[in-house]
């Protein structure tokens, strides 16, 4: 992911930024339920909208574990972009398990 995002402009980083502090703020109800634990916020940045795959993960859902961000470009979510999420966020918890 931070290769993605040093590609990006300051702008488009912000914006993806802004997205997740929303989410921080309002919770899931700021974001779009995909499947299973997988969440997406929104990141509509001048010239190009970004989409950033997230769970809510610890204890009290406190941690916003950032699992895939990519550009937007159709209606619906692409299903390999939802799969790398669920396959990161399976090796989280099993990582952080122990």
């Amino acid at each position: 992911m931070k290769e993605f995002l040093a590609k990006l402009s300051d702008e488009e980083v912000a914006a993806i930024s802004a997205g997740m502090r929303e989410v921080r703020q309002r919770g899931t109800a700021a974001a779009r339920h995909l499947r299973g634990d997988i969440y997406e916020v929104r990141a509509d940045a001048a010239t190009r909208s970004f989409r950033l795959l997230f769970s809510c993960e610890g204890k009290y859902s406190q941690v916003l574990l950032s699992l895939s961000v990519y550009e937007k470009r159709t209606q619906k979510a692409p299903t390999q972009e939802i799969d790398l999420a669920e396959k990161r966020l399976k090796d989280w918890r099993k990582r952080t398990k122990n």
